[in-house]
């Protein structure tokens, strides 16, 4: 788990560490008027590479491709430290991008494989509690870093502790074995996402800034995004492996999920990104301060996400908090809509841990549901599609809140200084100590501008996350995989019948079983079935060597059938589970030609299954 942790902060870690560098790097390199694209271009790199990065990590060995990503990320940092001008800062932050895309799937795929659903919240809130700690670390370090070394460190700090983390991940990291798979890219899939995906970053971006909504420019651009947009669709409903499987969104959970992890994103990246100009031009706080003072959103949601985590492990139950954790975020948003240049640190600390509280009810749960929407062999492309659809709202966030900030700043202080504004164009780009050099008018006029421009992002973003009460609030609480809800207290009712006692694993033959679990090895299949001998659908499987080292977790097919990876040379152990029913473990010995049957035990007489026609009616029951 040490080099995931390691791997998870560096990605996160770099969303935020080259703020308070910006200044110094366009002293340095120029290209002030590209100074948005270098946190954009990272972004934006992070955003088309997760649907990559979890497809590659289902058709490939996981580990391998999670090591690839950490060595892309490392590589696109040294060279970023090394950067000669803006334009190569700016593609090199892109390539540390694509591989820090790789991190961010690549642990949550991981956790995914190697921790069961009951306990996968719990691990899932340890790490997504990084984010807001990075977030505010990021900022703190990289002004440290900038004043006492070189901004260029901001960048090379990662290449050491980017090669320990791959050295940790080689030696320590063991997954269950994958099965096989016939390799096919969707490369027409993948071009169409990138020029659909930087076509609307671009819209965002320069639409009512750089040119007007109508300008030919954002006219063809908008054309472009929408024609590539439903290019893309039709080839992901057409070709056999699409880089983003459009099947998870068939599933309203899934989609709801999706939905408020679009506007997580958008709240998060907007907040984070402009409140600390508040506090430095308005509250007066240092750049290193105003870190600070993002703590309480940081508390916030910390202790939320790690809280929530542990309370979904140990209950399964989840639905109320993407509920909880948006309405949270709505009240916060408006708080801070309403600060004003009489607003103490301490009623904006307050606002912000409204915000960060609601926040961290949301990375957990949002995960955790989204994984237990869809099969496990699709769990690492729904758990890219969920990261790029949050890493989409934060890209979309920031270009859209930064045109609303601008316009507002600009339109506020033309509204009080007049066309002849002394500051023209360059008042967004001053430094908190050249605003305390400024006549009191002229300093006056560009702070409240600065309150005018916060206003109008928070409540933008109040707006958008109503948006995210609304989904929250049709997500279905679903079982999750291999977690049995609390039997209900038993109504009145006449005695039902005893449960008869669990049966142990019966060896019958192949012909016996169905039709459907063919022996393609030398090992025997699986089928997990009711103590009548129903089939049980979609039970999930574990398969332990003697040892206890996981071999490999799946899912039984719809007939109850499955059918395991290994060559069956070895005797192992299964354990199934199903919703409504008791785990069973038991110990295989596989002949040749030979299927094993589980047997689960219902947790109440009424949950037993009718049989069907052709379903098998006898069992050897365990003395």
């Amino acid at each position: 788990m040490s080099g995931l942790m390691v791997a998870m902060t560096l990605a996160m870690l770099d969303n935020m560490i080259i703020a308070p560098a910006l200044p110094t790097i366009v002293g340095e390199l120029g290209g002030l008027e590209h100074l948005a694209w270098v946190n954009t271009a990272y972004i934006l790199g992070t955003a088309v590479s997760t649907p990559l990065w979890g497809k590659f990590g289902d058709m490939f060995s996981r580990k391998c491709v999670f090591m690839i990503a950490i060595a892309i990320f490392v590589a696109g940092s040294a060279i970023s430290g090394a950067a000669q001008n803006m334009d190569q800062l700016i593609l090199f932050r892109l390539i540390q991008g694509l591989g820090a895309g790789g991190l961010l799937v690549g642990v949550m795929s991981v956790l995914a494989v190697l921790i069961p659903p009951r306990d996968r919240g719990r691990y899932i809130g340890y790490f997504m509690a990084i984010m807001p700690v990075s977030m505010i670390a990021g900022p703190l370090a990289g002004g440290a870093i900038t004043d006492h070394a070189s901004w260029r460190w901001t960048f090379y700090i990662n290449v050491p502790l980017g090669i320990i983390a791959l050295f940790v991940v080689w030696v320590t990291m063991h997954l269950p074995a994958q099965p096989k798979k016939l390799v096919k890219i969707d490369w027409p899939g993948a071009g169409l996402m990138i020029v659909w995906i930087t076509g609307l970053v671009l819209i965002t971006t320069w639409g009512g800034t750089d040119y007007s909504w109508g300008s030919p420019t954002i006219v063809g651009l908008a054309v472009l995004t929408v024609v590539t947009f439903a290019g893309f669709i039709a080839v992901q409903l057409k070709v056999r492996e699409p880089i983003m499987p459009l099947s998870p969104f068939r599933n309203l959970n899934f989609s709801l999920v999706a939905g408020v992890s679009l506007v997580l994103g958008f709240v998060m990246f907007g907040s984070m990104t402009f409140l600390p100009q508040f506090q430095q031009y308005v509250q007066g706080a240092s750049a290193t301060n105003s870190g600070l003072l993002l703590l309480p959103m940081m508390v916030g949601t910390t202790f939320t996400s790690i809280t929530v985590g542990r309370f979904v492990s140990r209950t399964g139950h989840y639905k109320t908090f993407p509920i909880l954790g948006t309405a949270f975020a709505v009240v916060g948003l408006f708080l801070l809509a309403t600060m004003d240049e009489g607003t103490s640190r301490a009623e904006t600390g307050f606002s912000m841990f409204v915000l960060g509280f609601g926040m961290g009810m949301l990375f957990q749960t949002t995960q955790l549901i989204a994984q237990n929407s869809v099969e496990l062999k699709d769990i690492g492309s729904a758990t890219a599609a969920i990261m790029f659809v949050r890493s989409m709202g934060g890209s979309i966030g920031i270009s859209m809140l930064g045109a609303l900030y601008a316009n507002k700043l600009t339109n506020s202080m033309e509204s009080r200084l007049g066309a002849d504004n002394p500051l023209g164009d360059a008042g967004a780009q001053l430094s908190p100590e050249m605003v305390k050099g400024l006549p009191t008018e002229v300093s006056g006029a560009l702070q409240h501008g600065i309150v005018d421009g916060i206003a109008g992002v928070m409540l933008v973003s109040a707006l958008i996350a109503i948006v995210g009460v609304a989904c929250a609030t049709f997500i279905k609480q679903v079982p999750l995989r291999g977690i049995s809800p609390a039997a209900k207290p038993a109504d009145p009712a006449p005695a039902a019948p005893p449960l008869i006692p669990a049966t142990t694993l019966v060896p019958v033959p192949i012909a016996a079983v169905t039709a459907a679990l063919t022996v393609q090895n030398d090992g025997p299949g699986l089928l997990v079935c009711a103590i009548n001998g129903v089939p049980v659908p979609g039970a999930a499987v574990t398969l332990l060597a003697r040892n206890g080292r996981q071999i490999e977790v799946g899912q039984a097919d719809d007939t109850g059938a499955y059918l395991p990876s290994s060559d069956g040379s070895e005797s192992y152990a299964v354990i199934a589970s199903a919703p409504g029913y008791a785990p069973h473990a038991g110990l295989v010995v596989p002949p040749n030609g030979v299927a094993q049957k589980v047997v689960l035990t219902p947790l109440s007489a009424a949950a037993l299954p009718a049989p069907t026609n052709g379903a098998a009616q006898s069992l050897t029951a365990a003395p």
